[in-house]
Protein backbone atom coordinates (compact mmCIF):
# COMPACT_ATOMS: atom_id res chain seq x y z
CA UNK A 1 0.00 0.00 0.00
CA UNK A 2 1.47 3.34 -1.05
CA UNK A 3 0.42 6.83 0.02
CA UNK A 4 2.34 10.03 -0.70
CA UNK A 5 5.71 8.32 -0.98
CA UNK A 6 5.08 6.10 2.07
CA UNK A 7 4.79 2.35 1.69
CA UNK A 8 3.18 0.10 4.29
CA UNK A 9 4.21 -3.51 4.82
CA UNK A 10 1.94 -5.66 6.98
CA UNK A 11 3.30 -8.46 9.13
CA UNK A 12 2.33 -10.48 12.17
CA UNK A 13 4.94 -10.99 14.87
CA UNK A 14 5.97 -14.58 15.56
CA UNK A 15 6.60 -16.36 18.83
CA UNK A 16 10.26 -16.97 17.98
CA UNK A 17 10.77 -13.18 17.80
CA UNK A 18 9.92 -12.69 21.47
CA UNK A 19 12.32 -12.52 24.39
CA UNK A 20 11.97 -13.97 27.89
CA UNK A 21 9.63 -11.10 28.84
CA UNK A 22 7.23 -11.97 26.03
CA UNK A 23 7.96 -8.90 23.94
CA UNK A 24 9.56 -8.62 20.53
CA UNK A 25 13.34 -8.72 20.93
CA UNK A 26 14.91 -5.40 19.94
CA UNK A 27 17.08 -6.65 17.06
CA UNK A 28 14.00 -7.91 15.19
CA UNK A 29 12.98 -4.32 14.47
CA UNK A 30 15.94 -4.07 12.08
CA UNK A 31 14.64 -7.16 10.27
CA UNK A 32 11.24 -5.44 10.06
CA UNK A 33 12.95 -2.36 8.58
CA UNK A 34 14.56 -4.59 5.97
CA UNK A 35 11.22 -6.16 5.10
CA UNK A 36 9.67 -2.72 4.74
CA UNK A 37 12.52 -1.48 2.55
CA UNK A 38 12.53 -4.60 0.36
CA UNK A 39 8.75 -4.43 -0.16
CA UNK A 40 8.94 -0.70 -0.84
CA UNK A 41 11.54 -1.15 -3.58
CA UNK A 42 9.88 -4.25 -5.07
CA UNK A 43 6.46 -2.65 -5.28
CA UNK A 44 7.99 0.42 -6.89
CA UNK A 45 9.53 -1.74 -9.60
CA UNK A 46 13.08 -2.07 -8.25
CA UNK A 47 13.72 -5.48 -6.75
CA UNK A 48 16.99 -5.84 -4.85
CA UNK A 49 17.85 -8.85 -7.00
CA UNK A 50 17.37 -6.87 -10.21
CA UNK A 51 19.54 -4.05 -8.88
CA UNK A 52 22.25 -6.54 -7.93
CA UNK A 53 22.12 -8.07 -11.41
CA UNK A 54 22.77 -4.56 -12.76
CA UNK A 55 25.82 -4.35 -10.50
CA UNK A 56 24.36 -2.19 -7.70
CA UNK A 57 24.43 -3.20 -4.04
CA UNK A 58 23.23 -1.20 -1.03
CA UNK A 59 25.21 -1.95 2.14
CA UNK A 60 23.97 -0.34 5.35
CA UNK A 61 26.32 2.32 6.73
CA UNK A 62 24.18 3.59 9.61
CA UNK A 63 21.07 2.42 11.46
CA UNK A 64 18.97 3.76 14.29
CA UNK A 65 15.84 2.70 16.12
CA UNK A 66 13.88 4.45 18.87
CA UNK A 67 11.60 2.11 20.78
CA UNK A 68 8.35 3.69 21.99
CA UNK A 69 6.00 0.86 22.99
CA UNK A 70 6.76 -2.86 23.08
CA UNK A 71 5.37 -5.11 20.37
CA UNK A 72 4.23 -8.53 21.53
CA UNK A 73 3.63 -11.96 20.09
CA UNK A 74 0.88 -12.05 17.41
CA UNK A 75 0.68 -8.27 17.09
CA UNK A 76 -0.24 -7.22 13.59
CA UNK A 77 2.13 -4.48 12.52
CA UNK A 78 2.49 -2.03 9.68
CA UNK A 79 5.99 -0.92 8.73
CA UNK A 80 5.72 2.48 7.07
CA UNK A 81 8.72 3.09 4.84
CA UNK A 82 9.76 6.17 2.92
CA UNK A 83 12.87 7.67 1.40
CA UNK A 84 14.04 10.59 3.53
CA UNK A 85 17.16 11.57 1.62
CA UNK A 86 18.72 10.68 -1.71
CA UNK A 87 22.05 11.76 -3.16
CA UNK A 88 23.87 10.21 -6.11
CA UNK A 89 25.95 8.17 -3.61
CA UNK A 90 23.61 7.54 -0.64
CA UNK A 91 20.02 6.81 0.26
CA UNK A 92 18.33 7.08 3.65
CA UNK A 93 15.07 5.32 4.49
CA UNK A 94 12.81 6.24 7.41
CA UNK A 95 10.55 3.73 9.12
CA UNK A 96 7.64 3.83 11.53
CA UNK A 97 6.30 0.63 13.00
CA UNK A 98 2.71 0.87 14.20
CA UNK A 99 0.35 -1.69 15.70
CA UNK A 100 -2.44 -2.04 13.17
CA UNK A 101 -5.42 -2.43 15.55
CA UNK A 102 -4.94 0.88 17.39
CA UNK A 103 -2.32 2.66 15.24
CA UNK A 104 0.02 3.10 18.23
CA UNK A 105 3.56 4.02 17.20
CA UNK A 106 5.84 1.26 18.49
CA UNK A 107 9.18 2.25 16.99
CA UNK A 108 10.75 4.58 14.49
CA UNK A 109 14.13 4.63 12.88
CA UNK A 110 16.22 4.83 9.78
CA UNK A 111 18.79 3.01 7.71
CA UNK A 112 21.33 4.76 5.53
CA UNK A 113 22.95 2.99 2.60
CA UNK A 114 25.68 3.71 0.09
CA UNK A 115 25.40 2.73 -3.57
CA UNK A 116 28.27 0.34 -4.26
CA UNK A 117 29.55 -1.23 -7.47
CA UNK A 118 29.08 -4.96 -6.97
CA UNK A 119 32.10 -5.84 -9.07
CA UNK A 120 34.78 -3.70 -7.41
CA UNK A 121 33.01 -3.05 -4.06
CA UNK A 122 33.59 0.70 -4.32
CA UNK A 123 31.05 3.48 -3.83
CA UNK A 124 29.41 4.64 -7.03
CA UNK A 125 27.55 7.65 -8.32
CA UNK A 126 24.16 6.07 -9.08
CA UNK A 127 23.04 9.08 -11.11
CA UNK A 128 25.94 8.47 -13.52
CA UNK A 129 25.89 4.66 -13.34
CA UNK A 130 22.13 4.26 -13.89
CA UNK A 131 20.20 7.50 -14.32
CA UNK A 132 16.89 5.63 -14.74
CA UNK A 133 17.04 4.00 -11.28
CA UNK A 134 18.22 7.24 -9.68
CA UNK A 135 15.29 9.12 -11.26
CA UNK A 136 12.80 6.45 -10.11
CA UNK A 137 14.08 6.72 -6.53
CA UNK A 138 13.92 10.50 -6.67
CA UNK A 139 10.31 10.34 -7.91
CA UNK A 140 9.41 8.13 -4.93
CA UNK A 141 10.36 10.88 -2.50
CA UNK A 142 7.34 13.03 -3.39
Amino acid sequence: MTTLGIYGTRLTTRYEETDQMGIIYHSNYFVYFEEGRTDFLRDCGMKYKDMEELGIILPVIEVNCKYKVAAKYADELIIKTKIEKLTPVRIKFNYEIVREKDEVLLAQGFTEHVFVNKENRKPMNLKKFNKEIFSKLKDLMS
